[in-house]
């Protein structure tokens, strides 16, 4: 065999070896034939030849055959076989010259098992040892010793040019082989990297729902419980207030959690229009809501992300804005965009000199995600502006 151990994987004729088989029991059964049938040397002599020829059948069926199925086959074993062959075959092919038939059957067994020189040091012995003994046992005529060694000659030939086309079909196969394992470990590598990216992705994707949600709506509990405390004992109306928003965060918040779990719309958007879920959630920050252009109905995911970048937008303005701020909230339908835009007059920030969390930079992964555009504007005392552009089909598509 050629080279070292091709990759894992059968070589071409594996796939149909009963048709190796065939070719061998016919070859050898003709050769049977052509020996018993011959008009010389005499009988007993023809009978021994055939005798000789008879082991060859359980010395293929038992070693030969399972050494050419190994990938590739133990090199001692092989040549074990190959002796063991060659000692049957060559006094045979010796003694009556039909037998030379059976190299045939052996000398692609070579070319299979063996590396190249060795295969062809074997096939010459194959060839020409056969005829170069018959001649010195029976000495014919000089015309049958040319023509048989001629035969010998052109057997040796296109032995080798059969055994180039075997050793191209292994080699082959294997490259085949070498290809298809790595196919198979970069699919199986693909679908690795594609569930931990899916698992990432999802991962990030709750990330941001709890953060635009839960964690938003705690925080403003914990805002209002200050509040609350903080006028106790001076402006009871407004605490009571505060109380009920802080019952309508709690129970909008319980709204989210199970909409999270459930994969569903967000709570806000359950049953009510975009404008009216914004409204909601505009007098629950004490903020002001304009809405502008030919309000109608548009797809889920343009107006959950509207909604989140609002939640987000008005989270910031409480907690870095001050409290004196006033937050004002526009809504825009045009025809082929939706625009939000969230602004207060608090005291701003340096957007350069923000990072970390999961604020400005989840808004913005949000947006991205639907195609859209997100600026935010904002310089220390001077307020921020949070504004979205999101893609939306025309009025004329159905939503």
């Amino acid at each position: 065999m050629t080279g070292a151990a091709g990759a894992v994987g059968a070589y071409t004729w594996d796939r149909s070896f009963r048709l190796w088989d065939t070719y061998f029991a016919l070859i050898w059964l003709a050769t049977l034939v052509f020996v018993l049938g011959a008009g010389q040397p005499g009988w007993p002599v023809r009978a021994v030849a055939a005798g000789l020829l008879v082991p060859l059948i359980p010395l293929f069926v038992w070693v030969g055959r399972p050494l050419l199925r190994e990938d590739p086959p133990d090199a001692r074993r092989v040549l074990g076989y190959l002796v063991a062959a060659m000692s049957l075959f060559l006094p045979s092919a010796v003694l009556v010259g039909e037998t030379r038939l059976m190299t045939f059957a052996l000398v692609p067994q070579c070319f299979m098992t063996l590396r190249v020189r060795q295969a062809l040091v074997a096939v010459a012995v194959l060839s020409l040892v056969p005829v170069v003994g018959w001649a010195l046992l029976w000495w014919p005529s000089d015309q049958d010793v040319f023509f048989n060694g001629l035969f010998a000659v052109v057997t040796f030939v296109f032995s080798v040019a059969v055994g180039t086309w075997i050793i191209r079909i292994i080699e082959q196969s294997q490259e085949r082989a070498a290809l298809i394992a790595e196919l198979d470990a970069s699919r199986h590598e693909i679908s690795r990297l594609s569930a931990a990216h899916g698992a990432l992705a999802e991962r990030e994707r709750l990330a941001r729902e709890i953060h635009d949600t839960l964690a938003q709506g705690f925080t403003s509990l914990l805002m209002l419980i200050q509040a609350v405390e903080a006028e106790l004992g001076h402006d009871v109306p407004q605490a009571r207030r505060h109380l009920r928003l802080m019952d309508e965060t709690a129970r909008q918040n319980l709204a989210e959690a199970r909409a999270l779990v459930a994969g569903a719309a967000p709570a806000d958007l359950d049953g009510a229009s975009l404008p009216d879920a914004l409204g909601r959630l505009a007098a629950r920050h004490d903020a002001a809501l304009e809405v502008t252009g030919p309000v109608r109905p548009l797809p889920a995911g343009p107006e959950v992300v509207a909604l989140r970048v609002c939640q987000e937008a008005l989270a910031n303005a409480r907690k870095h804005a001050g409290s004196s701020a006033a937050v004002g909230i526009t809504l825009t339908y045009t025809e082929e965009t939706l625009t939000v835009c969230v602004r207060d007059d608090g005291r701003g920030f340096e957007p350069g000199a923000v990072s970390g969390g999961y604020g400005l930079a989840g808004l913005r992964a949000r947006v991205a995600e639907a195609d859209g555009i997100a600026l935010v504007r904002s310089a220390p005392g001077d307020g921020t502006t949070v504004t979205v552009r999101l893609p939306v089909p025309s009025s004329g598509s159905a939503p």
